[in-house]
């Protein structure tokens, strides 16, 4: 078994070919002068979707994933482990245990990082999935496409375009949602493996995800073309409380790729008014209805956004020309500093409070593929911001520092 990497070395060498080298491990951005780190080793790894709970409960470690399988990362000292093999999707790291959470062999599972501990929790039901576990570790949230006359939108959709190229993103996007195939949205005991569900509906239910504080509120969304859909919805553990949180004012207008603050409090996402023109940070105060909108430029919209857990900054991960925005700048990790404007004029607690996200430019992304999506997120001491990036071919996943080196701060100075 050792002989063939061996063996394959020989042939690289002696033929000429190039064996790909690793990233550095550390630079500093040259347009930034912001500290750049390479968190992984393995070609192939990546940090989980911007809006999971990828961060462990002590707040020093993270999972990822690789071609191997799952890992926990040690951010101080950048070791990592393997923790479940592949295969394995990974949903979320709890937020009260030190457990990762994961699908694989049609059922949820979770692994204790620290004493290897699993369990397999409950099987899933046909053409389902789970996407999020509660603050307090007790659900597991999901969706599944209900049979429409024993066959599934993917062979529908297979014998209807039998000799026809696959789909982009963008034709499948329109079909599966013209298609209106019933989902339930269901929950699942983590003690039992018991499912219940929610809530019933033709729409297109994706993306789900528990509030970090309130383990009875859980948001979703209606997938599909964001200028044809009511995108952001709350619905209670126990299927009260169904309730739209955005509703379009003109044609065009478009949001999603919503999170929550760390304290649970507000739900923010991208809005833009109307699509590919005027761009907002949008925020919505769950218990109040409040709302604040803080403006972006063109070339400072991203796909993703996020926010450190002490709430005072954002960070965006920027996009290339053929994105929404069409940005002719936009490759870049960003970090944010939200400054809402004065009220100069009339005090009513129902208008929008305005504002603006100040940016500043951390790493320059032009060689960066967004056909991978970087997925900022901060680290829990709020130091770093964490992305996934293939500008060096492989995709790794690196942080930047959210304050530069001393010397570079006072030689710009």
């Amino acid at each position: 078994m050792m002989r063939q990497p061996i063996l394959l070395g020989f042939l690289c060498s002696a033929l000429g070919w190039a064996q790909p080298s690793p990233p550095p491990e550390s630079w500093v951005d040259p347009d930034t002068g912001h500290r750049v780190i390479r968190l992984t080793r393995e070609p192939g790894s990546a940090s989980m979707y911007f809006n999971q709970n990828s961060y462990l409960p002590d707040g020093k470690r993270m999972l990822y994933t690789s071609p191997a399988g799952i890992h926990v990362l040690t951010l101080a000292t950048r070791e990592s482990r393997l923790v479940v093999p592949a295969p394995a999707r990974l949903i979320e790291a709890g937020r009260r245990h030190p457990r990762v959470y994961y699908v694989k062999e049609g059922a949820a599972w979770y692994t204790n990082v620290d004493t290897g501990e699993s369990k397999r929790i409950g099987v899933l039901p046909p053409r389902g999935g789970v996407s999020t576990v509660n603050a307090d570790e007790t659900l597991l949230a999901g969706v599944s496409i209900d049979s429409v006359q024993g066959v599934d939108y993917g062979q529908r959709a297979q014998r209807a375009r039998p000799n026809e190229e696959p789909l982009n993103k963008g034709q499948m996007m329109e079909e599966r949602w013209a298609a209106r195939l019933p989902m339930s949205l269901y929950t699942i005991r983590i003690d039992t493996g018991e499912r219940k569900v929610l809530h019933r509906a033709n729409d297109w239910l994706n993306h789900l995800l528990f509030s970090p504080t309130d383990p009875g509120l859980l948001m979703f969304c209606h997938e599909g073309p964001w200028h044809k859909v009511d995108r952001i919805w709350l619905i209670r553990t126990d299927g009260t409380g169904l309730k739209k949180i955005h509703s379009r004012t003109m044609a065009m207008e478009i949001w999603g790729h919503e999170f929550w603050s760390p304290d649970g409090k507000t739900i923010w996402y991208d809005l833009q008014t109307p699509r590919g023109e005027v761009f907002w940070l949008a925020g919505y105060e769950v218990a109040t209805g409040k709302r604040t909108w803080y403006h972006l430029q063109r070339n400072e919209w991203s796909i993703h956004f996020n926010i450190n857990r002490s709430m005072t900054l954002f960070a965006g991960d920027g996009g290339d020309p053929g994105q929404v925005a069409r940005a002719p700048d936009g490759q870049w990790i960003y970090l944010f500093r939200p400054e809402e404007l004065p009220n100069r004029g009339v005090d009513d607690p129902t208008f929008i409070r305005p504002g603006v996200l100040r940016a500043e430019k951390l790493v320059n992304m032009k060689n960066h593929g967004y056909r991978l999506e970087p997925n900022v997120s901060f680290t829990p001491d709020e130091k770093w911001i964490v992305f996934r990036s293939n500008m060096f071919g492989d995709s790794y996943v690196f942080a930047v520092e959210v304050d530069k080196p001393a010397a570079v701060s006072s030689d710009r100075q």
